[in-house]
């Protein structure tokens, strides 16, 4: 078949116009998160921390701050080493000063990432109050703009929700949160019930915010995480040396059988859906949490607000994304 001039000239045009369009065509912005972590009572916050930076580093999420929601005394120290060695040693840290869990890492990894590797932050009297920082962060985003992911206790959260006016903005808490906020990501719950551990940790805290929280949730559950083993690819990574993600699960996975194979992901999943979508890798069920007066929780199909993951992609896949993310580089700024 052939064509006439004009219709070639036609095709032609089309096709340098459809190309110029697609080079035109805006980037996804970025993530804006603030990220909540009880650093220490469990290693794969560390894998988490290194995917957010991870994917930070891809131009996908602007790390705002990472707020510890427990208060050991070595919890901002390690935020400042990781935070440091993906060069991003002046990101905000925060730590709660009132009543928090002060669980830490049983492994004792968190002794020898702090005297092995640079930081600014000595001592959690050297940054401020978790709920201040939130609170001074959110008011000057754009509304509607920032994801929170959770992957610890609700102590700051619900602290937030109950915060009142102050130099930073005339709003209580539920209403910054409300303005400002677009998402809550955590990893919290078991579906569709059972008992896991950051919502029972802190069982009031966890009552205000599942009961009051203004903004979407979406829920990355125990049954999630329990099913991704990470950090072994890593730690057999000869290329990679002098990382604290490195040292942490290699003195961890040698400590408990259960762990040969990598540990159990929960923290790892809430990161990346919190900053690429549930989809392709879950499918959601839409309702809300329940509490019970023990710490577990229920599920109320009729509700609204809340949903949790489902799995969709093969578990495999998921743990091959995990595992290859967690073993990102630093780059140069």
């Amino acid at each position: 078949m052939t064509y006439s001039p004009l219709i070639l000239f036609g095709l032609l045009l089309t096709l340098t116009v459809g190309q110029s369009m697609g080079q035109l065509a805006p980037k996804r912005q970025p993530v804006s998160v603030i990220f909540d972590t009880d650093m220490g009572p469990d290693y794969d916050d560390v894998g988490a921390i290194a995917i957010l930076h991870a994917l930070a580093d891809s131009g996908q999420a602007q790390i705002l701050a990472t707020i510890a929601s427990t208060k050991y005394p070595k919890v901002t120290a390690v935020l400042s080493v990781l935070n440091t060695y993906f060069r991003r040693p002046n990101l905000p840290i925060g730590v709660p000063t009132g009543k928090a869990i002060t669980d830490k890492d049983n492994q004792h990894w968190s002794d020898t990432i702090t005297a092995r590797y640079p930081h600014s932050i000595r001592s959690n009297a050297d940054v401020p109050d978790a709920v201040a920082l939130y609170r001074q962060l959110l008011a000057k985003q754009p509304d509607h703009s920032v994801t929170i992911i959770s992957v610890g206790f609700m102590t700051n959260l619900a602290n937030l929700l109950t915060s009142r006016a102050d130099q930073y903005s005339s709003l209580s808490g539920k209403e910054l949160v409300a303005n400002k906020v677009k998402q809550l990501v955590s990893m919290a719950g078991k579906f569709p019930s059972g008992k896991e551990f950051n919502v029972y940790k802190d069982i009031p805290a966890s009552n205000v915010v599942f009961a009051n929280w203004p903004t979407p949730v979406l829920l990355s559950g125990f049954e999630i995480g329990e099913q991704i083993h990470s950090g072994l690819p890593l730690t057999l990574n000869t290329r990679i040396r002098n990382s604290p993600v490195k040292d942490v699960f290699t003195i961890s996975l040698a400590k408990a059988k259960e762990d040969a194979g990598g540990r159990m992901s929960w923290d790892q999943t809430a990161v990346l859906v919190g900053i690429k979508g549930y989809e392709p890798y879950y499918t959601v069920k839409s309702g809300r949490l329940t509490m019970n007066p023990d710490g577990s929780n229920g599920w109320d199909p009729a509700g609204k607000g809340h949903q949790y993951m489902v799995v969709k992609m093969p578990v495999p896949q998921v743990e091959k994304i995990i595992n290859d993310l967690m073993q990102h580089q630093p780059v140069k700024r």
